[in-house]
């Protein structure tokens, strides 16, 4: 059998090298030019971790326009369309690997100096925190295409194994990886600095390794639910998990073109507000816009009741997002205050994150442009309004609208904060370690904890991360719903009427009017029976805390439970890729509107079929966008 090394072109790991490890700032030893007694744990994990950051390249491709477009944290059509970019497929493939094999080496090679006795007394120590690292890698090229190999650096070919036995592999490299990390054993400083998340701090990696238990158990929920809640329950039990800001995963960006580049930091990429979360946003949590911006843009606050000028020729209806058809010509009257924090309202450029990316056009700065009706041009101020337009194809109707076709300036779109390249990437927060246990305990699992409790302490570390805690008491206790119909106030289950009239003005005439607005009917989540149920209030919250730096995990819950409520793309035109959406059905919800998984890329299926055939057969359905994962709802 030919060697690992010989075979790395193939499966999992085809074309991945450690490319990663020619820049060390201080950490001057590259791992594969080093010799015997160089080559060191610390140097592959601090690769491993770092490169896992990912450079501009790769973080375009798979964090902007596959996670962030399918888990609907901005406007983007490809992926949400079931459109995949087998270009995309194949970086994130190659890199991945990379970045697995690097912590897989080093596990190895100090493995091998353990069992020759010339290992360091903290040897194993990073050895454990590296498995823990590698688990997390695991389970995250495991989310995006399903069965994965798990044999790695171990001089045999690459063997895939199903998510399933992904799944219970990585519950028991973590809880073993936890029992063999001796806390007496002190790592010196100069090893350090090799960890970017927590210098190697035994009590933030046993709080995180639990906390990744506590995810992946809750991703088997509607599948395996009795390991699901064995192993959470298990990972609770250790009360060491992630309860704070000072345990939170993060790592430092910076500013240029390497792996510690910001991942939404490229300025092409528009990353304007989506619908799906504009609808969540609007009256959720009962803040008033006044109190949340400067006295200067109070004047365009609207009407509670009123939804905007509706252009019936410029806007398409051929959704269920419950804005559709009307542009909102100023702002919300009341809204989640993270809104205002997270994306930047058009014209206000006294707000210090206001973005004028990409800085090589004046679109973020020109704050006005056309509808076009016929042979006449309708001029459309933008400054200090907040709207979204809802994915899909709008045939004429997003032709004559080149306010959605130039969407920056003329849209909310996200911060300067998280695109200048001087932020942190959060890998795990407080908050998800607080919504999970708020899920479990409404699943009767034991938490130590209430589920009100936890889910209003997951809202409250939010709402400290964004700097609006003076908000917290109000938005805790409102029983405003939003665009969805859900509301805030875990007591508060009571349903909203089916719909509710507001009030809008005709953009063609001027003449006023009103409309029933109709809460969307979520169909894959309890067949759309309920809008405001506890499950629905902890995952809406949990999706917003997660916005900008877990898209994933907001594509992993949508496809696990069908919340939060992602609204349908237009179908002026059939989309091609989603053929089961059609102009009959649009205003219901299937799994098949929405993107399942990355298939496999085609230089694996081309490199090696015999591989490629196996890991399709651990998949339960064609190597198509469309298969859900064994996790995933079926339906």
């Amino acid at each position: 059998m030919k060697n690992f090394i010989s075979k790395i072109g193939i499966a999992l790991l085809l074309g991945g090298t450690i490319t990663s490890c020619s820049k060390f700032e201080d950490m001057n030893v590259d791992p594969l030019k080093a010799n015997d007694t160089q080559a060191k744990i610390e140097y592959f994990f601090n690769n491993s971790l770092t490169g896992a950051q990912q450079d501009p390249n790769i973080a375009e491709r798979i964090f902007v326009l596959d996670w962030k477009t399918a888990g609907r944290q901005h406007m983007t059509n490809g992926l949400a369309l079931g459109t995949v970019n087998d270009d995309y497929s194949k970086e994130y493939y190659r890199y991945s690997a990379e970045w697995i094999k690097n912590a897989s080496k080093g596990i190895e090679i100090a493995n091998n100096e353990i069992t020759a006795g010339t290992a360091k007394d903290y040897t194993n120590n990073i050895v454990q925190i590296t498995r823990i690292w590698r688990a997390y890698l695991i389970s995250e090229a495991a989310d995006n295409f399903g069965p994965m190999p798990l044999d790695f650096a171990t001089g045999e070919n690459p063997k895939y194994k199903s998510v399933q036995d992904v799944y219970y592999f990585l519950f028991e490299e973590l809880k073993d990886a936890i029992s063999k990390i001796n806390k007496d054993v002190k790592i010196p400083e100069d090893v350090v600095k090799f960890d970017r998340a927590f210098g190697f701090k035994y009590d933030n990696w046993l709080r995180y390794a639990n906390s990744m238990r506590m995810r992946l158990a809750m991703r088997l929920s509607e599948v395996d639910a009795e390991k699901a809640q064995s192993e959470f329950e298990a990972a609770v039990a250790t009360n060491l998990f992630i309860t704070n800001t000072s345990q939170n995963f993060t790592i430092a960006e910076r500013e240029g073109w390497d792996p510690l580049s910001g991942v939404m930091s490229r300025e092409w990429n528009s990353q304007t507000l989506s619908a799906t979360l504009n609808n969540l946003f609007i009256g959720l949590g009962g803040i008033e816009s006044k109190t949340l911006v400067q006295p200067e843009l109070v004047s365009s606050i609207k009407a509670q009741d009123y939804i905007g000028k509706r252009y019936a020729n410029q806007f398409t209806t051929m959704t269920n997002d419950p804005s559709a058809g009307y542009w909102l010509d100023g702002l919300p009257n009341k809204i989640d205050p993270r809104a205002y924090k997270a994306f930047f309202i058009p014209g206000d450029f006294s707000n210090s994150n206001y973005s004028l990316y990409p800085t090589y056009t004046k679109d973020a700065s020109t704050n006005v442009d056309t509808l076009v009706n016929g042979s006449t041009k309708i001029a459309v101020n933008t400054k200090y309004t907040w709207n979204a337009f809802s994915l899909g194809d709008w045939a004429v109707k997003g032709t004559n609208n080149r306010l959605r076709t130039t969407l920056v300036g003329k849209v909310p779109a996200l911060g300067q904060q998280f695109r200048a390249s001087t932020n942190s990437r959060i890998f795990f927060a407080n908050w998800e370690s607080y919504f999970l246990l708020a899920e479990a305990a409404i699943r009767g699992w034991a938490t130590g904890t209430t589920a009100q409790a936890a889910y209003e302490n997951g809202i409250k570390a939010n709402f400290e991360y964004w700097g609006v805690s003076q908000y917290a008491g109000d938005y805790l206790n409102s029983s405003d719903y939003n665009r969805i119909g859900t509301s805030v106030n875990f007591a508060h289950t009571a349903e909203p009427t089916s719909g509710y009239i507001m009030n809008y003005v005709d953009g063609y005439t001027g003449s006023s009017g009103t409309t029933t607005i109709n809460y969307p009917v979520n169909t894959i989540y309890k067949n759309g029976s309920v809008r405001n149920d506890a499950l629905t209030k902890i995952i809406t919250q949990k999706y917003i805390a997660n916005l900008p730096w877990l898209p994933l995990e907001s594509w992993n819950d949508h496809r696990r439970l069908g919340l939060p409520f992602f609204e349908n793309p237009a179908i002026e035109n059939a989309l091609p890729n989603l053929p089961d959406l059609n102009s009959g059905n649009y205003k219901t919800n299937s799994i098949k509107f929405y993107p399942q998984r990355l298939p496999f890329p085609s230089s694996f299926r081309d490199a090696d079929p015999t591989n490629y055939q196996e890991a399709v057969s651990l998949l339960g359905g064609e190597d198509k966008v469309l298969t859900p994962l064994w996790w995933a709802k079926k339906n």
